[in-house]
């Protein structure tokens, strides 16, 4: 098994599909994105682990393509979350959950 950290991912997503992001621009690519979110929901309500996993994949992979796209760095984009909620500082979170479940 591998393993790959965020800027080694995002600079291997940029030498992989960086073309084509660009040729379909950042609407077209989220779009993409929100597609693998609906088959991730559909995994998720089959219940099926080996699907749940490649779309799992596919969202991620899809997010590093806009993040990429955008010039935004995951890594430090991510670093909000690196002490607990960015909310409350706790860990785990003590945020109230509001009526939404949220």
């Amino acid at each position: 098994m591998t393993s790959m950290d965020l800027g080694a991912l995002e600079a291997q997503i940029a030498a992989t599909f960086g073309a084509r992001d660009r040729a379909r621009g950042v609407d077209g690519t989220f779009r993409r994105l929100v597609e693998e979110i609906g088959e991730l929901a559909k995994a998720l309500r089959v219940g099926d682990r080996s699907a749940l996993a490649l779309e799992l994949s596919d969202v991620v992979a899809w997010t590093v393509s806009i993040a990429v796209l955008c010039g935004v760095g995951l890594e430090e984009a991510l670093d909000r979350y690196s002490r607990g909620c960015p909310r409350c500082g706790a860990s785990p979170c003590r945020c109230p959950m509001d009526p939404r479940g949220r």
